[in-house]
């Protein structure tokens, strides 16, 4: 009984400091998490507009569509997504700082990080619809090609509600994505939890380190769950 109470009070000595350090650091916690939310809702509400955009000019251009196929514009754009894609997110980040710059008005901050972020995530944005739309059975197509449909019928009436439940698996993919981004770009003066992490580290305050670390992993799994709750719902 002695050991366990001795056990007890070793344990208090250990977590009542990392709890009051918590209480302590709790604002600028909750405060970077916020910024992490701005910079990864706002970065997939972009990417996921232009990478729609893109998917649909691959779609239509596409010689395996019956669209209006036109090899050589796909083939441009291909290269360019692909191209986009290839670049490492902290090259990016900082290759494009006079662009963010002339964007938002300065280079540091989470309102910057905007900028990279979306511009590295809607290339991938655009891959993983064009491939939704890809796995719409053809004959679907054709039949919708049958009864007169436009090719704008046919891509927002047909190709969109058919492909959606896996677009929206997809962006959960993208915005857990552009959560590690956000992470990596707040070690660079991004903001949010990134920053934290960078904090923690460099100040040797491994605590404050570990609950970034801890809200980054509960912001994917909450992330994961509703997108998969959607999905259900639209199957």
């Amino acid at each position: 009984m002695t050991g366990q109470l001795t056990d007890m009070g070793a344990a208090a000595q250990i977590f009542w400091p990392l709890w009051e350090r918590l209480l302590d650091k709790w604002p600028e916690i909750v405060t970077a998490t916020w910024e992490t939310l701005q910079m990864v809702l706002l970065s997939t509400v972009f990417s996921l507009a232009s990478g729609f955009l893109l998917a649909i000019l691959m779609i239509v251009t596409n010689p395996l569509m019956s669209l209006r196929p036109c090899r050589p514009v796909y083939q441009v754009v291909d290269f360019v997504v692909n191209l986009l894609r290839s670049f490492p997110f902290i090259i990016l980040l900082i290759a494009i700082i006079p662009v963010t710059r002339l964007v938002v008005g300065t280079s540091i901050g989470s309102a910057a990080a905007i900028v990279p972020l979306t511009v590295a995530a809607a290339p991938f944005v655009a891959r993983l619809i064009e491939g939704c739309f890809l796995e719409v059975d053809k004959g679907v197509i054709e039949a919708a090609r049958s009864f007169g449909a436009s090719n704008g019928q046919i891509i927002f009436r047909v190709l969109l509600p058919e492909a959606l439940p896996s677009i929206v698996l997809n962006v959960a993919v993208i915005a857990i994505t552009l959560l590690g981004y956000s992470a990596m770009a707040g070690t660079v003066g991004g903001g949010g939890l990134g920053k934290a992490v960078k904090y923690g580290y460099n100040r040797f305050q491994v605590d404050i380190m570990v609950y970034s670390v801890v809200i980054l992993c509960i912001l994917v799994l909450v992330i994961q769950g509703l997108c998969n709750l959607l999905y259900k719902l639209l199957r």
